[in-house]
């Protein structure tokens, strides 16, 4: 055992856990956890805000597969982070927070900077330490990434008193795990898997509903193999998308509000539902009173809260999504795959007749989807993809053709503004040979720009380009169709140089205004490796997201265009 501090004990913990990468801000009560980082092999990145470290965090574990880590002070440090944090838990992103906080002796006396940070981040972590003996520093951490990625990922948060961080201790590498109240169910019960093979074998209109839950347990082999044997189409959510190769013939595409009318229709016409790895979230649901009103379910999920929540399940089966695959693969067996031919051919028929489509004339304005599809004939999509929140987002997550998983990350739940730029820097960080495109927004731009000077300083050079179209383009969407165009709050206003300020952060800054410009942009932008770039384009700011579902409407009513609404008939089946 060596003698050390608490500070230093916690830098050796982290060493042992395996990080190479942290970011944060420094702040008197965390500062003593600064000064053993000098000799530590880590390599911190400096945020210029606590929220851009926790989203950084997120980008490296979205990326990577392993744990983010995020370091703050206390009190305003420390509630800076609750956004990233309640994005965490929301999208089962793996993470642990680390804040300084107000010595022992001042806490409830309201010291300066102090806050109940256990208490604030209780509700957007899915664990929480307050540490009050140096001695168990190196458990606590231990625990904490074992919590954060195992069974439902998500954010733990430990909280250090500035004095525990200056005792002396002594350091050894930590004990095994004795955690009696969680064990997270990683195989799914025989006979349910049994159950569902029979289910499965039997339905004439089966649909693979597929979220976020198959990446995080890496099971998008699997997936792929038991789609193939059997024949069924699959359907990816916003989280879930890249778990299934978008070029694969039972692909189907995005589900949801603003998914595919395939993906949408297929899963309201289907007879079975296989949900694994999804929480049934009311973006893919709309009402679900409405929702697959024919299908039995089964329902995969390592987290067992979710399962019933929102849709009763036929089949609960609570496990690991990859291993619960790996189990129907081995139940299926060498059977024959199922005559779905009538299904298939049904679902092809809906793929030719109701297309994503959109319309790019020479002259301009430049269409969003068009910017979408040129980067991805540049890169031939071998790129790792970051989107904020709006328009945007739903452009990418549609006209990306998405192979791998891990290569498209995203605020899906809580929905953040601002998510784009710091995640991105944290993919590039923990995937430093990878292309690392965002794609943003101009008010999710504006919400976190000051993040490209952690970029530029940081030497990690990842891409942005801004879609500006001047507003709030989702807002203004909803106001259009729901509010008879009142555009209340959400101008953004055309005075922005946007490669000035990108130049004037330490960034090459470039912009494209029409649809000639476009190509010309971002073949520079992509031909620069050792600075950040930012392209503005300019687009259409009259362009709208459709397929469209109203929130809270039936998902039997799409919304194709401004004009074109297609319901779809009950007597449309095989």
């Amino acid at each position: 055992m060596t003698k050390m501090t608490g500070a230093q004990a916690l830098i050796a913990s982290l060493e042992h856990e395996g990080v190479d990468v942290m970011f944060g801000v420094p702040g008197g009560a965390i500062l003593p956890a600064y000064d053993p980082l000098l000799d530590s092999p880590i390599r911190h990145v400096l945020a210029r805000h606590e929220q851009g470290a926790g989203h950084m965090a997120e980008g490296y574990a979205w990326a990577t597969g392993r744990v983010g880590v995020c370091m703050a002070t206390s009190g305003p440090g420390a509630t800076n982070l609750v956004t990233p944090l309640a994005d965490a838990l929301m999208d089962s992103v793996p993470i642990v927070a680390i804040t300084g906080q107000v010595p022992t002796s001042a806490v409830g006396n309201d010291a300066f900077q102090e806050a109940y940070t256990t208490g604030i981040t209780m509700p957007a972590t899915k664990h929480n330490y307050f540490v009050t003996d140096p001695g168990e520093i190196t458990e606590i951490i231990h625990e904490a990434f074992h919590i954060a990625s195992t069974g439902r990922p998500g954010p733990v948060l430990v909280d250090i008193p500035k004095d525990i961080l200056n005792q002396s201790t002594t350091w050894h590498p930590p004990h095994d795990l004795a955690l009696p109240g969680y064990k997270p169910t990683v195989d799914g019960h025989p006979r349910r898997v049994k159950e569902a093979v029979e289910l499965i074998h039997d339905a004439k209109r089966p649909v693979l509903y597929v979220g976020g839950g198959v990446i995080k347990a890496n099971g998008a082999s699997a997936l792929r193999r038991l789609a193939e044997a059997t024949g069924i189409p699959v359907t990816t959510t916003l989280m879930g998308r890249g778990a299934f190769p978008d070029s694969h013939p039972l692909a189907m595409g995005m589900p949801g509000m603003h998914g595919t009318y395939t993906a949408i229709t297929a899963i309201q016409k289907a007879d079975l539902l296989i949900a694994v790895g999804v929480r049934f979230d009311d973006r893919v649901t709309g009402n679900p009173k409405f929702f697959a009103p024919h299908a039995k379910v089964i329902h995969i999920d390592v987290d067992p809260a979710e399962i019933g929540k929102v849709r009763a399940a036929d089949i609960p089966i609570v496990g690991d999504a990859g291993r619960v695959l790996e189990q129907l693969l081995a139940a299926w067996g060498d059977r024959e795959a199922p005559d779905l031919r009538a299904w298939t051919e049904t679902i092809n028929r809906w793929k030719s007749e109701y297309p994503l489509r959109y319309e790019q004339t020479p002259d301009g304005p430049i269409k969003p989807q068009f910017v979408v599809e040129e980067l991805y004939r540049l890169t031939d999509g071998d790129a790792t993809i970051v989107a904020g929140v709006g328009q945007h987002q739903m452009w990418a997550s549609q006209y990306w053709k998405f192979e791998d998983p891990r290569r498209w990350i995203n605020s899906g739940g809580l929905g953040t503004m601002g998510f784009a730029v710091p995640a991105a820097i944290g993919a590039k960080a923990g995937t430093p040979d990878e292309l690392v495109f965002a794609l943003d927004g101009d008010g999710c731009f504006q919400m976190t720009f000051n993040e490209l000077i952690t970029a530029s300083t940081e030497k990690i050079p990842m891409k942005v380009a801004v879609f500006n179209n001047g507003v709030h383009g989702m807002v203004t969407q909803w106001q259009r169709l729901f509010y008879n165009s009142r555009f209340s709050a959400t101008y953004l206003g055309d005075g922005i140089d946007y490669p000035k300020l990108a130049e004037s952060l330490g960034c090459v800054g470039l912009k494209a205004e029409n649809p000639d410009e476009l190509g010309p942009a971002l073949e520079k932008a992509l031909a620069i490796d050792d600075r950040p770039v930012v392209v503005e384009v300019v687009v259409d700011r009259e362009e709208m997201v459709f397929p469209m579902v109203p929130a809270g409407g039936s998902n039997d009513e799409v919304i194709l265009g401004p004009t074109e609404k297609v319901i779809s008939p009950a007597s449309d089946l095989p």
